[in-house]
């Protein structure tokens, strides 16, 4: 499995993913229990693997991606 999530859109992932599943618990009244569709940035995020990325043929790691 290749990586193909740089740093800064692994950030953006993480920070968008905890965010959403906060709300959901939280503030449920706000974004209801689709909140919980944060757990997708979330985990591609951790493991700087995106497979949309890789049906779209997009690479945001950089050449260096193994």
């Amino acid at each position: 499995m290749k990586t193909n999530v740089g740093s800064i859109d692994k950030i953006l992932r993480i920070v968008v993913g905890l965010a959403l599943i906060a709300l959901s618990v939280f503030k449920p009244e706000v974004v209801g229990y689709w909140g919980y569709i944060g757990i997708i940035p979330l985990l591609t995020g951790l493991f700087n693997f995106c497979p949309a990325y890789t049906l779209l043929g997009l690479n945001t790691k950089g050449k260096s991606a193994e």
